[in-house]
């Protein structure tokens, strides 16, 4: 049919077509779409950030101490940690976000998806803020605590101050003292295992070189029981205990003695100050996994909000957990590995020249 002069229809297929108009529900409905992906955009965007303050301040974790202890040079750092964050972030990243971090904010906020839309993209922006206010003042924080935070602070305004888990919190601020403490005597105990068994003994070299096996396989194992325990990746193949402490122990043993035969081939233990020539090499490998854990455990802080605004403007649907696509990792991987590139020597420099003199022996226990 064909419709009478003078009065106008909606044309479905060229709706602008002159004589027709939109419908109402069609321009809602425009409106919304136009909305949603306005939304996706900006959570693009402000993910894109957040991935890159996280490579600019977080890459301190890893490199900070075999730079300031000369083990490696600044440029040689910016571009190893680049690539292995790359690689933690896109294929051992957690492939789950989960749509109220940490479980800091109550559940009965997320009533309404549109409330919780805008809640992210505010934490997110938050915490990139700070995170770039950090970095440019060369201050080491927490990219994990700022997310936390910021998540607080939309807690409060969306629902008031008990919408907060107060009680996490307060694990949360634990944390913040009980991490140091730990590592203070953690670092203290392993220099003071390496000048009592190592540098306080004649023929230093040669004892560092016998030893190594032992220092090698301490962290072998660590790392070994961290990455099946903390990265996404190592809990997805559910190991028993009892299988993950085995798989570090043999994993271990067998590191240390390659690593061993390794180091006599290259005559570390006859350079001058032979020690920490072995020293500098486990301190390097030590970095290279944090560098690979970090992009993997951090990745999600980042790309986290991003996967719940994608899903839910793909979907209309929103849950608790959402699934996170291989190319939103390799996005966050790729805004990790760019902000270590361009800012990672800021916070660097500051962990590794201005807290505390460091040579290969004590960068071996702090990054231990």
């Amino acid at each position: 049919m064909t419709a009478a002069r003078g009065m106008s229809s909606y044309d479905p297929v060229n709706p602008t077509r002159e004589g027709f108009s939109r419908s109402p529900a069609t321009l809602r409905y425009g409106r919304h779409m136009s909305a949603d992906w306005s939304i996706l955009v900006i959570g693009y965007a402000l993910g894109f950030y957040m991935a890159w303050n996280i490579g600019a301040n977080d890459v301190a974790n890893a490199m900070a101490s075999p730079v300031g202890a000369k083990a490696i040079t600044m440029r040689q750092a910016l571009v190893i940690a680049g690539l292995l964050n790359f690689l933690g972030a896109a294929f051992i990243g957690s492939h789950v976000a989960e749509t109220i971090r940490k479980g800091i904010v109550s559940p009965e906020l997320m009533s309404d998806p549109r409330l919780a839309l805008i809640g992210a993209l505010s934490a997110l922006l938050a915490a990139a803020l700070w995170v770039s206010f950090a970095t440019y003042k060369s201050l080491p924080v927490s990219t994990t605590h700022s997310i936390v935070g910021a998540m607080v602070g939309y807690g409060i305004v969306a629902g008031g101050f008990w919408a907060v888990n107060w009680a996490k919190m307060g694990s949360v601020v634990a944390s913040w003292i009980v991490s140091p403490l730990f590592a203070i005597v953690i670092s203290y105990l392993m220099f003071k295992l390496i000048v009592r068994l190592v540098l306080s003994q004649p023929g230093s070299g040669v004892r560092a070189l016998t030893l190594s096996p032992l220092f090698v396989g301490f962290s072998v194992f660590v790392m070994i029981l961290s990455f099946l325990w903390k990265t996404p990746l190592g809990k997805t193949l559910t190991i028993s205990p009892f299988l993950a402490v085995s798989l570090s122990l043999l994993m271990a043993y067998m590191v240390g003695t390659i690593c061993r035969r390794i180091f006599q081939h290259m005559k570390l233990h006859k350079e001058e100050d032979g020690a920490e020539g072995v020293f500098r090499y486990i301190q390097v490998g030590t970095a290279c996994y944090v560098a690979l854990a970090q992009g993997a455990n951090d990745v999600a802080n980042a790309i986290g909000p991003l996967a719940v605004i994608y899903f839910f403007v793909k979907t209309g649907a929103f849950q608790d957990k959402v699934p996170i696509p291989i190319f939103l990792l390799i996005f966050g991987g790729i805004g990790i590995a760019a902000g270590i590139a361009m800012a990672g020597s800021r916070v660097m420099l500051t962990m590794g020249e201005k807290i505390t003199q460091l040579t290969n022996t004590r960068g071996f226990s702090v990054d231990f």
